[in-house]
């Protein structure tokens, strides 16, 4: 499983989202992503509001404020 992970350099919002993506990562396998929305002009202009930004199978899982339990629930299916 291949879940993407937006985000951008000194986003205190993302450094605690990345955790809570790898503490979700150690109970569910799947590689993770880093994309910087600062490297794609059409990415920053999509998510620059929103980061930290989860996608998987090509829909957004979570963004802002990342939990577990959403997060668990969503990568179990």
């Amino acid at each position: 499983m291949h879940v993407k992970f937006f985000t951008k350099p000194n986003c205190e919002l993302c450094i605690e989202g990345l955790q809570t993506l790898k503490i979700v990562q150690e109970d569910i396998a799947f590689q993770i992503e880093i994309v910087n929305i600062e490297e794609n002009d059409a990415i920053h202009e999509k998510y620059m509001l929103m980061i930290p930004v989860i996608e998987w199978n090509d829909r957004i899982i979570q963004y802002g404020r990342l939990d577990y339990p959403t997060l668990f629930e969503a990568l179990s299916e």
